[in-house]
């Protein structure tokens, strides 16, 4: 059984992997400060929310439970006292049963090193990327992974505490992680920075691989390169150090011919766009909330980005990356749609749904979330369409993941033997 720890968890890109390529697997803790994203983790990976289960704990002792922890209703800034009050009670009983069922540690910053079980094969860590990415740079934004900079992405070194943390107690530590990034991060501009990160991994005894890997060449049409480093506990040790660079360079990941090979599936963007709107009327409804009013920022957005549909035929390119807004320039890719909705362009955006698929999940996945969407008020629910493509676009495509995990325990079985 692959014991692993999925810390930044999100909607559980990592566990989605590991499920598609049949491993026997054991999610010991997920960890997510995030509320959207802890509910539709476990709506995702545990079906509907089982309130009922804990329906013999009082209010009061949900509220004095999830008060332990340090919650984010933005995935940016800790929610604060008014904040937490102003939750229904519905959807803090919903967060009470998600953190247990998912075994979610919640904030990074609130993990300790002895929280983290011994022996864990498997430790991702898929940390923000706002302080690191290009958009954020043009910003005036350069703080990126430095230590002293307390920023989003420098949530990294709270990674590093809790290695070091088990390392000072004699604890065992994973024997891989795993960490997802946007390209930026191996740039000369935090290349200091990131050195400091992997001199820190080699101090602990981990020998380090990078990748940078597009989603396309693993059989999603999306445009979306990311850093991957695979971190493997070698404590050191030459020979299985040279195997390891052997192993890598038969395997590189890099090369498409390779990812070709390994790759679980090929989808086109016929298999991702859903434009039968006759066939399911959620289909509809979804194309409907996802068109733009006709302004001029709209046309200037439509004469700059690809067209995906033209309302007779699929252009069958690789979609834009997926970011956490599609009503931006540029974007994604826009469909030709023709409702005359007054006011409205004729043409929509890339609704949730299909933002789900594009980052490797299935559309029942997103089903679970949208059937379990909680009320929060008497005209709102919890999860906009707003909120439904940011966790889509903070995600990792899960067909990548795949690729990576194969590898992994592949080394696992064949370079260590796995556990008893």
């Amino acid at each position: 059984m692959f014991r692993v720890i999925e810390t930044f968890s999100g909607i559980g890109s990592q566990a989605k992997a590991l499920e598609n390529i049949n491993a026997e697997f054991d999610i010991l803790n997920t960890a997510d400060w995030d509320i959207n994203a802890i509910l539709a983790y476990c709506m995702i990976h545990k079906g509907e929310i089982n309130t009922k289960k804990y329906e013999h704990i009082s209010d009061d002792e949900v509220v004095n439970f999830l008060q332990k922890f340090t919650l984010s209703a933005d995935g940016k800034k800790a929610m604060n006292e008014a904040s937490f009050k102003r939750l229904p009670m519905n959807v803090k009983r919903m967060l009470h049963a998600a953190i247990k069922e998912t075994n979610n540690l919640v904030s990074i910053t609130d993990i300790k090193g002895n929280m983290i079980p011994e022996n864990v094969d498997l430790f991702t860590y898929s940390f923000p990327c706002q302080d690191l990415s290009a958009c954020g740079y043009w910003h005036g934004n350069k703080s990126g992974i430095a230590r002293d900079a307390h920023n989003r992405s420098g949530m990294l070194w709270e990674v590093e505490r809790i290695l070091l943390e088990m390392h000072e107690e004699g604890r065992a530590l994973p024997r891989f992680l795993v960490m997802e990034n946007v390209c930026n991060i191996l740039s000369k501009v935090h290349e200091k920075d990131f050195n400091d990160w992997k001199s820190t991994l080699n101090d602990l005894g981990y020998y380090n691989k990078i990748y940078r890997l597009n989603a396309k060449n693993f059989g999603i049409p999306q445009k979306r390169e990311r850093a991957y480093m695979i971190s493997i506990l070698t404590n050191g040790d030459d020979k299985l150090e040279k195997i390891l660079d052997e192993y890598f360079f038969q395997n590189n990941l890099e090369d498409v011919e390779v990812a070709n090979r390994i790759k679980r599936r090929k989808l086109y963007l016929k298999d991702i766009l859903c434009l039968d709107y006759k066939k399911d009327i959620k289909y509809k409804m979804e194309a409907d909330a996802s068109k733009p009013n006709d302004t001029p920022s709209r046309r200037k957005i439509r004469e700059d980005n690809d067209l995906l549909f033209d309302g007779k035929k699929i252009n069958e390119i690789n979609v834009n990356t997926v970011t956490t807004k599609q009503d931006r320039n540029p974007n994604s890719g826009l469909i030709t749609y023709k409702n005359y909705a007054r006011g409205k362009s004729d043409w929509r955006y890339l609704t949730p749904r299909e933002c789900f698929k594009l980052m490797g999940f299935e559309e029942e996945d997103f089903d679970r979330v949208i059937s379990n969407n909680p009320q929060t008020a008497k005209n709102r629910k919890l999860y906009s369409i707003e909120k439904l493509i940011k966790m889509a676009g903070n995600s990792i495509v899960v067909d990548v993941l795949e690729a990576i995990f194969k590898q992994i325990i592949d080394i696992n079985k064949t370079i260590f033997g796995e556990r008893e």
